[in-house]
């Protein structure tokens, strides 16, 4: 990968959501983590770093992970696990598997889960950083609905016509309490959630 399609990828609003990644998930006190999803090895290896044992899981075995398998059936025990971070990787499935995928989450997390998933749509951004004042907010523009184009990667985004936020609010509170909901005001297509048992 030559410097420019890495730093197209790897943008600053990309690194913003690895730190909310780590920072999310160490929230928890966790002893154990299961991140679906190897991604680069950034968000692990920072992780680990800070005395986390991690276990990586993805499809693909080219990727090496810990643990070959789906998160449509997680080869793991019941409670395996203190959280489990899964980003980035549930629109890479249809919709319909949503729910499924969910409970399988919940059954290997002790504690809960920290997810993303893309948003797609404009937004209004503000950032202040000034010495007593420290301001992060985003502001999605609803009037802005489009059909995800075909071909790519995704099967579906928030944001697109047919699955709103709300929508999956409700399927995540079939097995979570949903703590927190949110946009990164670094990364707003990122949006996540911080799910309790």
């Amino acid at each position: 990968m030559n410097f420019q399609s890495w730093s197209k990828y790897e943008s600053a609003g990309r690194w913003a959501s690895y730190f909310t990644q780590v920072d999310e998930v160490l929230k928890f006190a966790p002893q154990t983590c299961l991140e679906i999803g190897v991604g680069n090895g950034i968000v692990t290896e920072a992780l680990r770093k800070n005395g986390v044992k991690v276990t990586t899981l993805d499809p693909d075995q080219t990727l090496e992970p810990d643990i070959v398998g789906s998160v449509e059936s997680l080869p793991c025990a019941d409670r395996a696990f203190d959280v489990v971070l899964c980003a980035e990787v549930l629109e890479h499935l249809p919709y319909e598997k949503l729910e499924g995928c969910l409970k399988e989450i919940a059954r290997v997390s002790k504690s809960g889960a920290v997810i993303s998933i893309p948003h797609w749509g404009r937004n209004v951004r503000l950032i202040l950083d000034l010495p007593l004042l420290k301001v992060r907010k985003v502001w999605r523009m609803p009037f802005f609905s489009s059909v995800l184009p075909p071909g790519g990667e995704h099967f579906w985004e928030l944001g697109r016509k047919g699955v709103d936020t709300k929508k999956v609010r409700s399927v995540m509170a079939k097995n979570f309490r949903i703590e927190k909901d949110w946009l990164s005001a670094w990364m707003p297509y990122h949006r996540f959630f911080r799910l309790r048992k």
